[in-house]
């Protein structure tokens, strides 16, 4: 890859090679998954995760354990995100959470999907992602306190309030 010959020109690439390609594929689609969480837009996405990635390579001498390698990119790539958001001023506050429709009718996947988007959407970005690292990455709360900063009772109080919260809008009964 270093060498940006044509396809077809390659190198076959050794076991060592595959496997370090596998793991930073892997990488890159965690944090993309990071980055539009956040920032809701597939091209800005891609341009959070190219930030994050410049970002990791500049200071890869503060990564003090390899094995938090992911939570390391992930925390990068979350505060990338931010930073794009704020500077085109899309937070909104938790205040303004969107109106739920009627779900007497059942709901498809699709706008199960959409509706959960929205919720998420309407958090605030500290409390959409404590909410993404627990239920959808499946991070535990002291890795979620480590990567956020902040104690594990703050975390875990953070996420009971805003399931609770979620609960009230009765869209998420099964958290």
């Amino acid at each position: 890859m270093s060498n940006w010959l044509p396809d077809g020109h390659l190198p076959p690439l050794s076991a060592e090679s595959s496997k370090q390609e596998a793991v930073l594929r892997e990488l890159y689609n965690h944090m993309i998954r990071v980055a539009y969480s956040k920032v809701r837009n597939k091209s800005d996405a891609h341009d959070v995760v190219q930030d994050a990635w410049v970002k990791m390579l500049s200071n890869h001498a503060t990564l003090r354990e390899e094995s938090k390698l992911t939570a390391w990119a992930k925390a990068i790539t979350k505060n990338v995100a931010l930073n794009v958001n704020k500077t085109a001023g899309r937070i909104q506050p938790c205040e303004e959470w969107p109106s739920v429709v009627d779900h007497s009718a059942a709901l498809t996947e699709a706008e199960l999907m959409m509706e959960i988007s929205e919720l998420l959407g309407a958090l605030d970005p500290t409390t959409r992602t404590l909410i993404l690292y627990k239920f959808y990455y499946g991070f535990k709360d002291q890795e979620i306190a480590d990567v956020m900063k902040m104690p594990v009772g703050t975390v875990k109080a953070k996420i009971h309030r805003t399931r609770e919260r979620l609960k009230r809008t009765d869209i998420a009964p099964n958290m």
